[in-house]
């Protein structure tokens, strides 16, 4: 059994000091667009969903993450559309994807243009991959037990027949 009076080990994401130390200085230095979502994301106000800001993952830093479904939202500016941009961008989300992540990019001015289709967007990836809530053994027995029993209807008026009572 637990002891009580032991923390809890947060969850190890392969991150170094200095990568939490790198994150910590992104979250103070953060560009207008990712305040503009941060707004929109931050105490589940997308459908319920936690979500956390300049995650270190791996040897890179996620704009935002949601580790309840393995989510990284990705904000790209300019510099991400040059030929050296996009394939660093490739080997970034791959490198992401392998821990299990689905990783999703929007470009800057989309979010600035168009932040509810971007939000709407989050969010069905979000239901996409939300677990579906599962009975128990107990209630998946209990429902399998009530389908097996077929109970008359209260108004079934059906006689048996003499024939059968002679069986």
């Amino acid at each position: 059994m637990d002891d009580p009076k032991q923390p809890t080990p947060k969850p190890s994401w392969n991150a170094s000091p200095s990568q939490h130390r790198h994150a910590r200085e992104l979250r103070k230095k953060s560009t207008d667009v990712e305040r503009l979502m941060w707004a929109a994301l931050r105490d589940k106000q997308l459908n319920g969903f936690s979500f956390k800001r300049q995650v270190p993952i791996g040897p890179y830093i996620a704009d935002f993450a949601c580790h309840s479904v393995k989510l990284v939202v990705e904000l790209d500016g300019g510099q991400h559309f040059s030929d050296d941009g996009e394939r660093a961008d490739a080997a970034r989300t791959a490198a992401i994807e392998a821990r299990g992540f689905r990783v999703i990019r929007f470009n800057n001015a989309e979010v600035m243009s168009n932040r509810a289709g971007v939000l709407q967007s989050i969010a069905d990836v979000l239901a996409a991959r939300a677990p579906t809530p599962t009975l128990s053994r107990k209630r998946e027995r209990g429902l399998a037990d009530r389908g097996d029993k077929q109970r008359p209807a209260p108004n079934d008026t059906t006689q048996r027949s003499a024939t059968d009572d002679a069986d």
